[in-house]
């Protein structure tokens, strides 16, 4: 099963906004990769920027997927990729 960049987004905004007692619209991301660090993301709040690395957004999908779907997924069984042609990133995960 995968998610795309969207839920993604969702998941990292929803994660950031729990853990900064704030909503989930008051948290703005971008995704990004590199060759160095992978898929990493670079997180807005309050005016504040924060990069994120690749273990922040599969703990962050970890908890999306539990809390959203009631799927409990453990961040080792989570990859992260990228489909370069359709501009799209992507989590997969069993199930």
């Amino acid at each position: 099963m995968r998610i795309f960049t969207d839920e993604i987004i969702n998941a990292i905004c929803f994660n950031a906004a729990e853990r900064r007692g704030l909503r989930p619209n008051d948290v703005e991301v971008q995704l990004s990769y590199d060759e160095e660090y992978g898929i990493t993301a670079e997180m807005w709040v309050a005016g504040r920027s924060q990069y994120l690395i690749e273990s922040n957004l599969l703990e962050a999908i970890e908890q999306y997927l539990y809390t959203h779907y009631n799927r409990r997924v453990f961040r080792s069984d989570i990859q992260l990729g990228i489909d370069e042609e359709a501009e799209q990133f992507w989590a997969e995960f069993p199930g």
